[in-house]
């Protein structure tokens, strides 16, 4: 392989998954170069909410404090009764023993990932090269060798590891044949975004709602630049009739009284999936983020499980790559990732699911009374609520031998 360009650890993705894990890496002093097919981190619209342990982990690379500057605080979470006008309110103030970000935090997941792939750009040991796809790859018993597509031609890397940080569509993890089960929600998801201060309109709405109704349930999420609603749509529609003027003003007409005098900044259609991959790990490639697992937005599990993933394996691959640890490191966070996915992450999410699109039936009057217990008992609202921001997930991870 003379002649070969060669790194310790390869991230394919710059996403926030992708350059969490080379800040931690260019950080420790490992050679790492990270590949992007696009020109740039992607403006991905979908994807807003720091959790408190998140924004702790975020802390140890220097970037929490630019997500504070540029997000809002937002310490309360409403889930609310479209039909009844019910709110029932979680202050995440109340576990403000156990952590130092008592609150989410609402900002947009790109600026993340552009302020991270900006700040590689000072390590000597660090690349983040766009514009570089991923087309094929092959793994020994002491590396990884990487075909890229460039746009002049094609190059060579030997990696002593590879990392999938590149999205539910995973070049990857396709390469490695792993299997990606679960299911896809028949529904898709439209997401708007105008800049009309909702407020105004809904008393007492936090900067975080999720609206349970039988008929068109919603999410109100506000970041810094505008409001964000999500709701269903329906499947027989085309993609053309669901962007359209008409959909937006039925959708704001009926949830603000007004229609036509909204603007929109987006319009986005995306499908939500549920899906864990049967392995974490093949050999010297790992995978990360949402090329390992998938689920549906409601909680704001996502990208801060990926994030997650990222600290867990910097964790494991570190000592391998320094030659104090062996194999048995990597083998150890792909059951400690792949398992709490499965027992909290997608458990939890089509659990939300539910709940949010539940009619006037039994099943929503249970889930609606276990909803009011919660938020009566003292012992099992602060259990939810650790649950709710992710503080559980990690402590089921680390006690996963």
């Amino acid at each position: 392989m003379s002649g070969v360009e060669r790194c310790q650890v390869a991230i394919v993705g710059a996403g926030p998954v992708g350059t969490v894990m080379a800040t931690l890496l260019a950080q420790a002093g490992i050679d790492v170069v990270v590949l992007e097919a696009a020109e740039d981190c992607a403006q991905d619209l979908r994807a807003s909410t720091f959790h408190p342990p998140t924004l702790e982990m975020l802390d140890q690379i220097g970037i929490t404090p630019m997500l504070l500057e540029r997000g809002l605080k937002a310490p309360v979470y409403h889930w609310r009764d479209r039909t009844t006008g019910e709110v029932i309110d979680f202050d995440l103030t109340e576990v403000s023993d156990v952590t130092r970000y008592p609150f989410r935090i609402q900002c947009e997941q790109y600026h993340l990932s552009r302020g991270l792939a900006a700040a590689l750009d000072h390590y000597t040991n660090a690349q983040v090269r766009f514009s570089h796809r991923l087309l094929t790859f092959q793994q020994d018993d002491h590396g990884v060798d990487l075909a890229i597509e460039t746009l002049t031609g094609i190059d060579r890397l030997r990696a002593d590891y590879l990392i999938a940080a590149d999205g539910a569509n995973s070049i990857v993890r396709k390469w490695l044949g792993i299997e990606f089960d679960g299911f896809t929600y028949a529904e898709r998801f439209l997401c708007l975004s105008t800049e009309t201060e909702l407020a105004d309109h809904l008393p007492n709405l936090a900067y975080v709602n999720y609206v349970s109704d039988p008929k068109e349930w919603l999410v109100l999420l506000r970041v810094p630049s505008v409001w964000r609603v999500l709701v269903p749509t329906d499947a027989a529609l085309g993609d053309d009739e669901l962007r359209s003027e008409r959909m937006k003003n039925g959708i704001f007409e009926r949830l603000i009284g007004e229609g036509s005098s909204v603007q929109t900044q987006h319009r986005t259609l995306y499908r939500v999936h549920q899906r864990v991959a049967k392995s974490f790990r093949e050999g010297r490639v790992m995978l990360v983020g949402d090329s390992a697992h998938l689920n549906n937005p409601l909680g704001g599990f996502g990208m801060n499980s990926g994030v997650h993933d990222a600290f867990n394996l910097f964790d494991k691959l570190e000592p391998v790559l320094r030659g104090r640890a062996g194999e048995g490191n990597l083998a150890l966070y792909d059951r400690q990732r792949r398992e709490v996915t499965h027992s909290f992450t997608q458990m939890q999410t089509k659990e939300n699911m539910a709940f949010i699109k539940g009619g006037q039936d039994s099943a929503h009057a249970a889930r609606r009374a276990k909803m009011q217990e919660m938020k009566q008992n003292d012992g099992l609202r602060r259990a939810y609520l650790l649950r709710q921001a992710m503080f559980e997930s990690l402590a089921q991870a680390s006690a996963i031998a």
